[in-house]
């Protein structure tokens, strides 16, 4: 089963990879669907405004560095951290 699952997300990234530019920044499409299944519905509608995916979006689909992410989301959750403050650290581009 994981060799199956590994499989698809190596497919799933060739696929993203050389996905034309022309299409990734139109609002919705394939991209946009691949985005929301993977990362969620607020993640799916910000790509679709023109925002990049954070580092730590791609780290949640990755097995085992998952946990020290979802931990370093909750600990910042935890703290009180805004979407101001994150696009104040990481830039408009993100946030």
């Amino acid at each position: 089963m994981m060799k199956i699952v590994a499989c698809l997300l190596a497919c799933l990234f060739v696929l993203l990879a050389f996905a034309p530019a022309a299409m990734a920044r139109e609002s919705g499409g394939v991209v946009g669907f691949v985005i929301g299944c993977c990362f969620g519905i607020r993640s799916a509608a910000a790509y679709n405004e023109g925002k990049d995916l954070h580092w730590r979006e791609w780290g949640l689909i990755i097995p085992l560095f998952n946990w020290v992410v979802s931990i370093l989301n909750g600990v910042d959750g935890m703290d009180g951290v805004t979407s101001s403050d994150l696009a104040a650290s990481y830039g408009a581009s993100y946030y």
